[in-house]
């Protein structure tokens, strides 16, 4: 997992409550854990350098044994960290696919509905630039065109993941935007 979606990821999830780190593993491997998994070697140092931020506070609790546990708690600098990330993604935020996911876990905790928006139209802009996965002659190849039985399965599922997409897109751009 990359740094950014790893700190969005923890920022997002303590933005839903209090939870300790193991909790908080566990729910980033829900997240994205299939696909880009996260170490323990990445996991606590980021939270390290978040609570050295000020961005993440932590405090002992009782445990459900004898063990105390730490508790990872998002501090104020750190809800304005998230509403900043979530309202000002970087363009890979917008491009990648799995990025772009994990942006859209945590919009909801955006209060503002039109920056939401803001962050959706900039999605379906970047998904109406036509695009492909191959090019031929400088121009993108359409799935019709590619005689490899496998890319022209990639151009298929893009095809038809972008169109769904969109749709959802405009519907919800059409809830949000007055």
């Amino acid at each position: 997992m990359a740094s950014g979606d790893l700190t969005l990821s923890i920022l997002g999830l303590l933005g839903e409550g209090p939870m300790h780190g193991y909790e908080l593993k566990a729910r980033i491997h829900q997240l994205s854990g299939h696909i880009r998994p996260v170490s323990d070697g990445a996991l606590y140092p980021a939270i390290a350098r978040l609570e050295k931020a000020g961005l993440v506070e932590r405090h002992e609790e009782e445990g459900t044994g004898a063990a105390r546990r730490q508790v990872l708690t998002l501090t104020d600098a750190g809800r304005a960290e998230l509403h900043r990330r979530l309202r000002e993604p970087d363009d890979l935020d917008i491009s990648d696919q799995t990025r772009f996911f994990g942006l859209l876990t945590f919009l909801s905790q955006l209060p503002d509905r039109a920056a939401q928006a803001r962050v959706l139209r900039r999605r379906l802009d970047f998904l109406r630039t036509p695009a492909s996965f191959f090019y031929e002659g400088g121009r993108p190849q359409r799935a019709e065109e590619v005689p490899d039985p496998f890319r022209r399965g990639m151009l298929l599922v893009a095809r038809a993941t972008g169109t769904a997409e969109k749709r959802w897109l405009e519907e919800i751009l059409a809830e949000l935007e007055p």
